[in-house]
């Protein structure tokens, strides 16, 4: 080579220096930042971690640690941000490339000056006090829960989605203890009153998914098409045990099964394995080989519903697809977390398809996604299934129903547009593309696009990039006896600003004997039923037949009357919908029109997952919609009519959905008296089998509506023989106080972040401190609630701001709660936009009530 050719190489390797310097240079800033982030993935790679965790048996004895941190360099001429969330004494040491360095923390960053390091490999060994949040401690057990950014609570990492990384993993932990974690157990040795428990190099993967978790858990093993997968649990109800062990390996295998064969990969990581958590923040959480799930979703017995049963196959199946969807293949930034969550749904769906056929699976897909989507789509805190995310500190305030039930449906209208299979193609090639690596909404749209002729980047816009609903209305005419005119229109439910939702559904017209289908294919803002013309006049018409349209449709209220007569359980779940979205916008029906419509059908409807839906639907209405007088001189007739379509129906499980919302409702006296005899004598009605659970939650219900009965929860306290349900019903019973002084100071007590470790507890707790009940007492803890809200979303978990709104303003319909919001979005006009939409998202019935109720 020659001299020119050699200084022409050394200036543009000097270019690209300067390039990387001067355009990518990150702040030093709290969080993670997406410019961080990009500045550290086009820097960064071949990452590496080895890391050793001492546990002590003192939960709040320091976790003393090491991570050993290798990785490589394109270059090294500026200082490199590790993050660690931690207060500068967490640090103990740090030795970069064989040189012991001064610690620098700055604003949750690590600072590594770039005198220490090289272009090329680079290692880094950090001696540390574990963070101890994100490790939910408990007495004699914890786990490591790291989504979205939590990673960075407890070690000093690169805590972004798309740096995957090994991770080579060694636990101490007491004796006694057993221990899962990502990858395959190596090996183990006792060390005086210690097990250290060594773990082979684990696939590569995200920060966020590098997990394990270690405890006084029960062991069971059973082979998976072969190889051995280990679950792990604390469940002593030897009944529910034997009820479901063998039911949970199952619903793993035939999960991976299907996956396996849908997708064309087989299973993508060294191991499959799962733990049983008392009160797990989530139903689950897909760390590859050490899914963690709720344990009460797992552990079921012979009192539990069918709803249960099915809700217990989709979250095993949703976790099983999140191996191949966000663990094989991960988003490359969490604006895109939602494309695993979709997916993972989308998935678990057609495995409860395939599992349990096409007619339940269309049932339980409507009951499941569509209520949920539309309680956010409705709102003015309506957001996008794709939002925009500036730093990952934020990025649990993404999450919610418009990214695990909105996006599903999205996703099978998609389906339905390109075609099965088309679209199935198309997936596996992003699969095969993408596979251990990170992509993005557009790179599976861009592969997509090669499937189908439709452009799906202007169909993307307002499915995906948009917030909102449409709401859909017809007009017909006749002359004579046939239908000479029928169109369907549709506009945005809430902005009137021009938007339509491309999308197919069936609309039904019903004559005496039988019915005519018509499928609409709806591009535009109007569409002419050209099939429907000279055709004779319905007795009624059914909207949306199929349950597959998504918006508010309109009601033929002619059929009204033959609501509960109407065969097709897919069609009363549709209607049962759109029934309350129109009474909710103050079409068709008033609230009380419609809790009365409503009452009639608990003894007609005998599909399970129906009867709960419509229940479900009584209590709101009944609770948020009807006002406190209104709702005196209603309890005694509802809990009669709900009583007797008890002993009427004749399966069991509808049985118990009916006697739980007689729980839910009652007001009176008599009732009182009759569950406080139930629960007292254990003797459940004719018919219906309760569980432990069950006479816990009848307690809670006792002592909640009849101050005079004190004792009652302390004496199912003493009722209970598992540790974990002992603890939760004694961190209850304050919030449950017949004392209000009691409650008060409950409240209070959660401004403190230990009391809020288990937030399933403290959710629990605060929907019955603002039950309607004991509102007038509890309302004045309205204002401190929103207050917390910010705090919550930085310290606890991603759903943990959202359901604290819900548990405390779900059943509140009174001017002055209304107020209260009022004032505080209008005191604070640059609230964090995100956290606004959830109170509004949260809030919605609260305003609509003030409506309603006029």
């Amino acid at each position: 080579m020659s001299a020119k050719g050699k200084l022409t190489i050394l200036f543009t390797l000097f270019l690209f220096k300067i390039s990387v310097a001067q355009q990518n240079a990150p702040a030093v800033q709290t969080g993670v930042s997406l410019a961080l982030a990009k500045y550290r993935h086009n820097l960064i790679s071949d990452i590496q971690y080895k890391l050793d965790f001492n546990i002590p048996a003192d939960k709040l004895a320091d976790i003393k640690s090491t991570d050993t941190l290798t990785f490589k360099l394109k270059t090294a001429d500026q200082p490199l941000q590790i993050d660690f969330k931690q207060s500068v004494d967490h640090v103990r040491s740090i030795i970069v490339n064989d040189k012991p360095i001064t610690v620098r923390l700055e604003q949750e960053h690590l600072i590594i000056d770039a005198k220490y390091l090289q272009t090329g490999t680079n290692k880094i060994c950090i001696q540390f006090i574990a963070g101890n949040a994100s490790l939910n401690r408990n007495t004699d057990y914890l786990y490591a829960l790291f989504v979205p950014d939590r990673a960075r609570n407890v070690f000093p990492c690169f805590d972004q989605p798309d740096l995957k990384a090994k991770f080579l993993l060694t636990l101490r932990v007491p004796q006694g203890w057993k221990t899962l974690a990502n990858a395959v157990k190596k090996d183990s040795a006792v060390s005086n009153d210690q097990i250290i428990y060594r773990f082979n190099n684990s696939d590569k993967l995200p920060t966020y998914l590098f997990s394990f978790t270690a405890g006084k858990y029960t062991e069971a093993i059973k082979p998976i098409n072969g190889k051995p997968v280990t679950f792990l649990y604390r469940e002593t109800d030897s009944t529910k045990i034997k009820f479901s062990i063998d039911s949970i390996f199952k619903a793993h295998r035939d999960a991976i099964n299907f996956m396996e064969n849908w997708t064309g990969i087989p299973f993508p990581f060294q191991k499959a394995g799962f733990v049983a958590i008392p009160d797990f923040q989530f139903g689950g959480m897909e760390h590859p080989g050490e899914v963690q799930y709720k344990a009460s979703v797992l552990f079921l017995d012979g009192g539990a519903t069918k709803d249960q049963f099915i809700n217990r196959s989709n979250v095993i199946s949703h976790e099983t697809a999140h191996m191949w969807f966000g663990d094989m293949v991960t988003m490359q930034w969490f604006n895109d977390v939602w494309m695993k969550e979709v997916f993972a749904n989308f998935m678990a769906d057609k495995v409860t398809e395939k599992l349990m056929g096409k007619e339940t699976f269309n049932l339980k897909f409507l009951q499941d996604h569509y209520p949920a989507a539309y309680a956010v789509d409705r709102t003015a805190g309506a957001n996008p299934i794709r939002q925009q995310l500036s730093n990952l500190q934020d990025a649990g305030s993404l999450y919610g129903n418009i990214i695990y039930h909105k996006a599903p449906i999205m996703m099978r209208q998609l389906e339905l547009l390109i075609g099965q299979e088309k679209f199935r193609q198309g997936v596996q090639s992003y699969l095969k593309k993408y596979a251990y690596s990170n992509a993005t909404w557009n790179d599976l749209i861009g592969i997509l696009s090669k499937y189908t002729r439709v452009d799906l980047y202007n169909w993307n816009k307002v499915w995906v990039n948009q917030p909102g609903m449409p709401a859909f209305d017809y007009n017909i005419a006749y002359t004579g006896n046939k239908i000479s005119h029928f169109t369907l229109t549709q506009h945005a439910a809430r902005f009137n600003d021009g938007r339509i939702w491309p999308q197919s559904f069936n609309v039904t017209l019903v004559y005496p004997g039988y019915s005519k289908d018509i499928t609409v294919n709806m591009t535009t803002a109007k569409t002419d039923l050209q099939q429907a013309i000279g055709l004779t006049k319905p007795a009624y018409i059914i909207f949306d037949s199929d349950g597959i349209g998504y918006g508010m449709f309109p009601v033929d209220k002619n059929m009204t009357a033959d609501l509960f007569t109407i065969k097709s359980p897919l069609q009363r779940a549709s209607l049962y919908i759109s029934f309350y979205e129109n009474m909710l916008s103050g079409r068709y029906y008033t609230p009380k029109e419609l809790l009365d419509i409503f009452s009639k059908g608990i003894v007609a409807e005998k599909e399970e997952t129906n009867l709960r839906l419509l229940t479900g639907y009584i209590s709101t209405i009944y609770w948020e919609f009807v006002t406190p007088d209104v709702r005196k001189q209603l309890s005694a007739g509802l809990e009669n009519n709900l009583w007797d379509a008890m002993q009427q129906q004749t399966a069991t499980n509808n049985k118990k959905i009916l006697f739980k919302t007689y729980q839910d409702i009652y007001l009176s006296d008599k009732a009182n008296d009759n569950i406080y005899t139930i629960w007292k004598n254990q003797q459940a009605p004719t018919g219906i089998k309760l569980t432990e659970d069950d006479y816990t939650s009848l307690a809670l219900s006792i002592a909640l509506k009849n101050d005079t009965v004190t004792q009652v929860l302390k004496q199912q306290e003493t009722r209970i023989t598992n540790v974990d349900r002992k603890k939760r019903l004694e961190f209850l019973m304050p919030a449950l106080s017949a004392d209000s002084a009691i409650r008060d100071s409950f409240f209070e007590s959660l401004k403190d972040r230990k009391n809020r470790e288990k937030e399933a507890w403290v959710t629990t707790a605060l929907s019955y401190l603002h039950h309607p009940v004991r509102q007038k007492t509890a309302e004045k803890h309205l204002r401190e609630s929103l207050d917390m809200v910010e705090e919550l979303q930085k310290t606890g978990d991603i759903f943990f701001p959202q359901s604290w709104l819900s548990a405390i303003f779900s059943n509140y319909q009174d001017k002055q709660a209304a107020k209260t919001v009022s004032l505080f979005l209008k005191q604070h006009p640059n609230y964090n936009p995100k956290l606004k939409d959830k109170i509004l998202q949260n809030t919605d019935n609260l305003y609509r009530a003030q409506k309603l109720l006029k």
